[in-house]
């Protein structure tokens, strides 16, 4: 089982990608979903939130696809 420390690196690192991969994506209806996401997981991250952080970055990612 993992600890704290480890899961919100998790976190950490999959927020850069998913942060990466958005500043990649075309302008549009996508990404404009994507940002509300994301902006939705870095407020779950600060408050310890982080299966939520996770669901919201999974919901991020599938709106640049």
């Amino acid at each position: 089982m993992k600890n704290d420390k480890e899961k919100t690196s998790n976190v950490s690192e999959k927020m850069k990608s998913v942060k990466a991969a958005w500043d990649k994506a075309p302008d549009g209806s996508k990404k404009d979903n994507a940002l509300k996401h994301y902006q939705a997981a870095e407020t779950a991250h600060k408050a310890n939130k982080d299966a939520e952080a996770n669901r919201e970055l999974d919901a991020a990612s599938n709106s640049l696809k």
